[in-house]
């Protein structure tokens, strides 16, 4: 279901602070055609640290996307990150597809910290098995079962099918590699912000090899806001984005978002430095910056200068035609629609 191309889906990030929704249209070449576009506001405490904990609020902002946004299609793809999800590479033995189908629990049961009855597993082969080659590689997602229900009820809720249910880091990947050529020669990690989690998708040489999700993204930064300056939770979120709130402006909040945006530069470096500890790859050479937090005034310098690298916004719809979008507003909201764009092309039946 994760690796869940037939019939065309609409792509939809249900994150803790706003849902995103895209509709592409595949044409030749494999090319794609903006179609809808969508985002919409949640109240923080419908989702809290990844977990939908007000389905009514939920459901409520997916049927009004559907409506302002005039969407037809029933199919809907969406994704999960957090704790609730675990992502393993593991070496096995050479079996058939078969004998892996069978063996795989039992596999994923010395794999996944998590009773194999409470999660949803799936799980697809790295590469060609080469002639006289003993090991093979696999892939295996695991998410608890409930997180999965969750996600999956409240767009069925919202009178539409879900249909596929994949992994934030994975759709940031598909996004990327849809818009960017992959260099064979360099290391990029792809760091997707959101309100509550942080993605971390290591693509090494083209491929991807590490995954991690951290607990730390644009609400650390609206919460230092308000404590900061005695403000609410919209205060600070406007504050934030460079609004004048009360007698306070975009200027008096610099000094606490570069503070905050240090202590997300220590939380990617802890990233790295277990990369570089558990792996022999290297150094990373070039970060791709996404989601909403990534948006945060003077964040993208700080982390250029610390980790001295080039570093850069992702753009998911730069090889994306699209007729009658303002492209200005599309060029300011684009770090935003990464994952739902990454679902977007994926296909019924992948």
């Amino acid at each position: 279901m994760f690796f869940a191309r037939s019939k065309g889906v609409v792509g939809l990030d249900i994150g803790s602070a706003t849902i995103k929704l895209i509709e592409l249209k595949e044409k030749k070449g494999g090319q794609y055609q903006l179609q809808r576009i969508g985002i919409e506001p949640l109240s923080p405490e419908a989702i809290v640290d990844g977990s939908i904990m007000d389905s009514s609020l939920v459901v409520d902002a997916i049927q009004k996307l559907n409506e302002t946004a005039k969407v037809k299609s029933a199919n809907f793809a969406t994704s999960v990150s957090g704790h609730s999800v675990i992502i393993k590479k593991i070496e096995l033995p050479q079996m058939s597809p078969d004998e892996l189908d069978e063996s795989i629990q039992w596999e994923a049961e010395q794999h996944i910290p998590f009773d194999i009855n409470d999660v949803r597993l799936d799980y697809v082969t790295l590469g060609e098995a080469e002639h006289g080659q003993e090991e093979m590689e696999v892939l295996l997602v695991a998410v608890k079962r409930e997180k999965v229900n969750d996600y999956v009820s409240v767009i069925s809720q919202s009178g539409k099918s879900p249909v596929i249910v994949d992994i934030d880091a994975f759709a940031i990947q598909n996004a990327y590699e849809l818009n960017y050529d992959l260099d064979p020669l360099k290391n990029v990690a792809l760091i997707n912000m959101g309100a509550g989690v942080t993605n971390i998708n290591m693509v090494v040489r083209g491929s991807s090899v590490f995954w991690r999700d951290i607990s730390f993204g644009g609400n650390q930064f609206t919460e230092a806001l308000q404590r900061e300056f005695n403000l609410s939770f919209d205060q600070a979120e406007l504050l934030k984005r460079g609004e004048t709130v009360g007698s306070y402006s975009a200027a008096d909040a610099r000094r606490v978002l570069d503070n905050v945006s240090e202590e997300m530069a220590n939380e990617i470096q802890k990233t790295f430095d277990f990369f570089s500890a558990t792996s022999s790859e290297g150094a990373v050479d070039e970060l791709v910056l996404s989601g909403g937090c990534a948006l945060t005034a003077n964040l993208l310098e700080v982390l250029r200068e610390r980790f001295g690298v080039p570093t850069e916004l992702l753009n998911p719809l730069r090889k994306v035609s699209y007729k009658d979008f303002d492209p200005d507003y599309l060029e300011a909201i684009a770090p935003m629609l990464a994952v739902s764009v990454g679902l977007a092309i994926r296909r019924v039946g992948d």
